[in-house]
Parts: C-alpha cells; sequence; structure tokens
C-alpha cells in the first residue's frame, strides 16, 4: 500500500496544490480543501493510473487519505501494491 498511498501524496501535491506538509493518513479530503469536483477528479486520476474501477459513490469527502489509498490497494492484484506506483 506504500506505493498507492506515496502516489495518492503526489498526485495531491502535484495536480491539486495541496500542501505536502497538510497531507497525513488520518486527513480527510475535505481536510484537504477538496470540493466535490475535485475528489471526482482525483478518482479519476488514480483509476487511469492504476487500471482499477473505483466506485463514485465511494469518492466522499469524509474519506481519509489512507481510506482512499486502501480503496485502491483492495482493486490491485497481488503485489501491484508494492511497486513504485506505476501500472503494469
Amino acid at each position: 500500500m506504500a506505493a498507492v498511498y506515496d502516489h495518492l501524496v503526489t498526485v495531491l501535491t502535484d495536480k491539486f496544490e495541496v500542501d505536502a506538509e497538510e497531507i497525513r493518513p488520518d486527513m480527510t479530503l475535505a481536510g484537504l480543501e477538496l470540493d466535490s469536483l475535485a475528489i471526482v477528479e482525483l478518482y479519476v486520476t488514480l483509476q487511469e493510473h492504476w487500471g482499477v474501477p473505483l466506485a463514485e459513490d465511494d469518492s466522499a469527502a469524509d474519506l481519509t487519505v489512507e481510506q482512499v489509498a486502501q480503496a485502491v490497494t483492495a482493486q490491485l492484484p497481488a503485489g501491484d501494491a508494492d511497486r513504485d506506483g506505476a501500472p503494469r
């Protein structure tokens, strides 16, 4: 899950301009000041990068960064979550 979490942090900082110091596993997406459109865009970005389906109804503002990383990790084939952040 570390690779997924690290990639998620990179997306949040690069694409959504969230200050890296604000990102913690227990921080919610709303706490990072992502609105509903940004959250959907985040999920689409993660789906495209990892090649996994993520349910839109799971893209809630009250999810933590760790929960989002866990949702992606749960969809990956065994072993993929431990790679360097690049899909196969």
